[in-house]
């Protein structure tokens, strides 16, 4: 089997080698998209694989690997529909950050119990170690493909995804724990 490498090179001469990007990748992709924005996935998906298409030319395996360079086009493709719903809705929610929406996201938890506590201490993080933590935590990437696709150095992004799992696990920690005895009552 050929090289997600390898098929996006070959790709610039022979344009049917993209094909099986889109098949490998478009799970991952579609995932990213319907937990950011559920109703517009089908859409942005469709639109990430037309500008990666586009811009298969200027992939550079030095700054990470095809799957980070896909999840960094397709945070750019988020990105400008957040700005597009932004400018088509002036008006203010509430708490909630039309560029952002985290909580949209966070009422869609299974976790209930915790959701909210989850929800403040995760909107509390910069949004880089917060985008950091959703890239690792639910696409699955490395913290070095996370750094390729938020275009920070990788140390820097382990050091800041340290510091956002702190602050979680701190969060969720119990604040009066019990010792462990004997005695259930």
């Amino acid at each position: 089997m050929e090289t997600d490498d390898a098929l996006l090179v070959r790709s610039t001469r022979e344009a049917g080698a993209f094909e099986p990007l889109v098949e490998r990748h478009s799970g991952a992709l579609h995932g990213y998209f319907a937990r950011r924005a559920p109703g517009a996935a089908d859409d942005l998906l469709s639109e990430a694989w037309l500008q990666a298409f586009t811009a298969r030319g200027t992939y550079d395996p030095e700054r990470g690997t095809v799957r980070a360079w896909l999840f960094g086009v397709a945070r750019n493709v988020l990105a400008a529909h957040w700005r597009g719903q932004e400018r088509q809705s002036r008006v203010p929610h509430g708490d909630e950050v039309s560029s952002d929406p985290w909580h949209a996201v966070d009422r869609r938890l299974d976790a209930a119990a915790v959701a909210p506590l989850i929800r403040d201490t995760m909107a509390e993080l910069p949004a880089v170690e917060r985008e950091l933590m959703l890239l690792v935590a639910w696409e699955q990437l490395s913290p070095t493909e996370a750094a390729a696709v938020m275009g920070v150095p990788a140390g820097t992004a382990r050091s800041r995804l340290h510091r956002a799992r702190t602050r979680l696990r701190t969060a969720l920690a119990p604040s009066d724990p019990k010792p462990l005895t004997g005695d259930l009552a």
